[in-house]
């Protein structure tokens, strides 16, 4: 039985796979988070019994700490990141301390360790940059031009993953992944966000023309492909995780209207964000060929299923807004966060 230490497990994705890791395999989970705003311990309350779980707070580029960690552990799933396009065009700081600074720490403590590995980084499609309509969609071997200070800084961090494997021999794996939605997503991001804001009665803000296209995946699929990678994948290796699923965010809005049954009159075109990629979409043969991998849930399964759980779980999404689900953390474990 491995043990695996997972990064940002409180996070939306990293919650839905430490869940997915206890629900069907066998291995012992370490979760190190920082619980910054979007850190939600609240989120694993059900697997906090479990003997093969452990929760730590703290951050990843505290290499004492990590380093010390380092000594229980055989393979590490890297979801740690500061992840909001607009937070890091209004300052870019945090995410290189985050995503890059923290990214190498974690690569020089899993070194002195001498754990075994794998060491899978988990990226984003955001690293390509923007297609045109044309375009054919990303593979692996695309150059790497990001157009946010977020996707740089997932840029760097794949860099050093790579240099890491090429200049230390280190079992590396880094995957990028397209747009995730499903449960327990931060009310920041545009499916949560518009899913609330139509229960809420409130206008559904929408960037620039609405017609920007991204690739959708839901979450589950996308923590099947983080497995499949670590369980599978190639040291020095990069695999595509995409849902096979484009559309606009225009069109994303109003399914969640449809689902909802709410008036498109809701929808309010906004100034468009400065540098706003125009067009994703992710080839993912080589995760299809190599991890025996794809994408099982449509977009409209997986819509309906997220607009259910958003409906089922006010109480979750209410104290986020109020700020009330950092007194969790405070009540079992008797600190201010």
């Amino acid at each position: 039985m491995k043990n695996i230490l997972v990064t940002g497990g409180c996070g939306f994705i990293g919650t839905n796979f430490v869940r997915l890791l206890l629900r069907e395999q066998d291995y012992n989970v370490i979760n190190l988070d920082a619980l910054t705003y979007a850190g939600n311990l609240e989120n694993l309350k059900e697997v906090e019994d479990n003997p093969r779980y452990r929760f730590v707070r703290g951050r990843i580029e505290d290499a004492e700490l990590v380093s010390t960690i380092m000594k229980e552990v055989d393979a590490v799933v890297n979801f740690a990141a500061e992840s909001h396009v607009d937070r890091s065009i209004k300052s870019a700081r945090p995410f290189i301390v985050t995503n890059v600074l923290g990214t190498q720490v974690l690569l020089d403590c899993f070194r002195k360790a001498g754990c075994k590995g794998p060491f899978l980084h988990v990226s984003t499609d955001e690293v390509y940059g923007s297609l045109s309509e044309d375009d054919p969609p990303f593979t692996e071997s695309n150059h790497l031009l990001p157009n946010s200070p977020y996707s740089a800084s997932k840029a760097s961090a794949d860099l050093l993953c790579r240099a890491a494997w090429k200049t230390f021999g280190l079992p590396v794996v880094i995957t990028r992944c397209s747009n995730n939605y499903g449960p327990f997503q931060f009310p920041e991001k545009l499916i949560p966000l518009m899913i609330i804001n139509c229960l809420e009665g409130r206008s559904l803000p929408i960037y620039g023309d609405g017609q920007n296209i991204r690739d959708w995946i839901y979450v589950e699929d996308h923590c099947r492909g983080v497995l499949a990678a670590l369980e599978k994948g190639t040291s020095g290796s990069i695999y595509n995780l995409g849902g096979n699923c484009e559309l606009t965010n225009l069109e994303v809005v109003e399914t969640i209207l449809r689902l909802l049954k709410r008036p498109r009159d809701l929808i309010e075109f906004v100034t468009d964000r400065p540098g706003h990629d125009r067009r994703y979409a992710m080839d993912i043969h080589h995760a299809q060929k190599e991890l025996s991998w794809k994408p099982e849930i449509d977009f409209e399964t997986g819509m309906e299923r997220t607009v259910r759980w958003y409906l089922d779980n006010r109480k979750w999404w209410k104290r986020i807004l109020s700020g009330q689900y950092r007194s969790y953390y405070e009540e079992h474990y008797g600190k201010e966060l």
